[in-house]
């Protein structure tokens, strides 16, 4: 997917798993957009791979040494930025997702653009490794989410606790 003048790009790609009832290419040229408007570092292109749990527990195993699956893996590139700068990869499970989004109550599509933006803000250096850190993924996150209409995905309790 490339939007014409658009610096940031996102190509996607199915490599297994169920994905035909999501709206991708409009979630992820929204999620692009509103990178590419927040962060002035958005140039360039990500890939976003969608999988299913094997394939994802098998990356997950290999390159982190956690041997399960997840619901999104980030690989970034450390190309760094620049028109032609490949960001990195996301790859995200769709038998982990939709257990997720049932689990929570929540519709498939607003958890995709959810993890499928999670994995994009790690490809730009966000992290959640300290408290702090993780308040300002998680802001960023709502933010974002809330800009496209995706109820906040954390809860209301805190929504509160990452906007203050």
């Amino acid at each position: 997917m490339t939007v014409p003048g658009a610096r940031f790009r996102i190509e996607w790609l199915i490599e297994a798993g169920e994905w035909c009832d999501i709206p991708v290419d409009a979630i992820l040229a929204d999620l692009a957009a509103e990178l590419e408007r927040r962060e002035p570092g958005a140039h360039g292109s990500a890939v976003v791979a969608l999988a299913d749990d094997a394939m994802v527990h098998d990356l997950n195993r290999r390159f982190r040494g956690v041997d399960r699956a997840t619901d999104v893996l980030s690989f970034p590139s450390g190309d760094g930025a620049g028109e032609a700068a490949h960001l990195g990869d996301v790859v995200l499970s769709s038998e982990t997702l939709r257990r997720e989004a049932g689990a929570e109550g929540k519709p498939v599509s607003d958890h995709f653009a959810h993890l499928a933006l999670h994995g994009l803000l790690h490809l730009f250096g966000y992290d959640h490794q300290g408290d702090a850190e993780a308040a300002r993924m998680e802001a960023m996150e709502s933010e974002i989410l809330r800009e496209l209409g995706i109820p906040e995905p954390y809860g209301e309790g805190r929504a509160a606790l990452t906007n203050q």
